[in-house]
C-alpha cells in the first residue's frame, strides 16, 4: 500500500511467489493511492480510504475473495478491508504495523515508541519536505538503518526508490498519509466509516513481525488476537527488523504460504 519510502513492487518481489496466482494480492503494490504519483482523486489517505482501494481492486479483478497480504501501511489497509467487508477477504496477512488499540495508544503511553516514531510528528510540520531532500535524501538512508539494523538495502533499489521519491508531487503526496493521521475527518459519516474500518477482524489472519523491528516494537503486537475473532497467529522473526521480508524472505515467505495452504 503506501509506499513508506520504499518500493513496494520490488519488496513484494523478494520472496519466492506463491503457487496460487491472481489470488493474493500484494497489499503495498497495487493499490496505493498515489503511486507512481499524483494526488488521492478524492483528497483521503485514511484507512478506510485505502481500505475500500484493496475492495475495489478485488471487484475489478473479476474476484469473490482474495487472501490479502500487506507490509506496514499496506497491512493498516488490509486490515480496513477485511474490517469493511470480510465476505471479500478469505485470509489475511500483515506485517510490521500491529492492529488494536495498543498499537494506538503506544503514542500517548509509550515513551519509547514515541521515541521510535518521531518521524510521524516531524512530518505534520511544512519542514519535513525540505529535510527529506537534503543530501540526496540522506533522511530516508537514516530511516532505512534505524528501521532494519544490519539490513542494506541494495544499491540499485536505492537508486530507484530516490528516483521515485525526486517525481514531482509524489513526496508530498506520501506525507499525506502521515498528515492524516492523526487528525479525525471532519465529516461526520467519515468519522463512522473510520470506525467501521478499524473494527473487529473476522477472517483467518496471520500476524509477522521483525523482533529487530526499531520502527514498530514486537511489544505492540501483544494483545493483538482479541482483535481477531476467527483465528490468529502471530510469529516473531528472530534476526529480521522492520523490512523483515526482505531480510527474510524465505522464512517469511515460508510462514505465508503455509497459512494460506493450510
Amino acid at each position: 500500500m503506501p509506499p513508506r519510502f520504499s518500493r513496494p513492487c520490488r519488496q513484494l518481489g523478494r520472496a519466492p511467489r506463491p503457487s496460487c496466482p491472481g489470488r493474493v494480492l500484494g497489499g503495498r503494490a497495487r493499490t496505493a493511492r498515489n503511486w507512481p504519483g499524483g494526488a488521492a482523486p478524492d483528497g483521503s489517505y485514511r484507512v478506510s480510504a485505502t481500505g475500500q482501494d484493496v475492495l475495489d481492486l478485488i471487484e475489478a479483478l473479476g474476484r469473490e475473495q482474495a487472501d490479502l497480504i500487506g507490509h506496514d501501511l499496506g497491512a493498516r489497509a488490509a486490515y480496513a478491508a477485511a474490517s469493511l467487508a470480510a465476505t471479500r477477504v478469505r485470509k489475511l496477512v500483515g506485517m510490521a504495523v500491529p492492529y488494536g488499540p495498543q498499537a494506538r495508544t503506544a503514542f500517548i503511553t509509550n515513551g519509547d515508541q514515541q521515541r521510535r516514531s518521531w518521524y510521524m510528528f516531524f512530518f505534520q510540520t511544512p519542514m519535513a519536505e525540505a529535510a527529506i531532500e537534503l543530501d540526496n535524501f540522506a533522511f530516508i538512508d537514516r530511516l532505512w538503518r534505524e528501521w532494519s539494523p544490519g539490513y542494506e538495502l541494495p544499491d540499485a533499489e536505492r537508486v530507484a526508490l530516490k528516483e521515485t521519491l525526486r517525481v514531482p508531487g509524489v513526496l508530498t503526496e506520501i506525507l499525506g498519509y502521515y498528515r492524516q493521521l492523526f487528525t479525525p475527518p471532519a465529516d461526520e459519516a467519515a468519522r463512522t466509516l473510520e470506525t467501521r474500518a478499524s473494527g473487529a477482524i473476522t477472517v483467518p489472519s496471520l500476524y509477522l513481525h521483525g523482533a529487530d523491528d526499531n520502527c514498530m516494537s514486537v511489544e505492540l503486537s501483544d494483545g493483538m488476537d482479541a482483535q481477531f475473532t476467527n483465528g490468529f497467529e502471530r510469529i516473531v522473526v528472530p534476526g529480521a527488523g522492520h523490512f523483515l521480508h526482505l531480510e527474510q524472505p524465505k522464512t517469511v515467505s515460508d510462514h505465508i504460504l503455509g497459512f494460506l495452504n493450510n
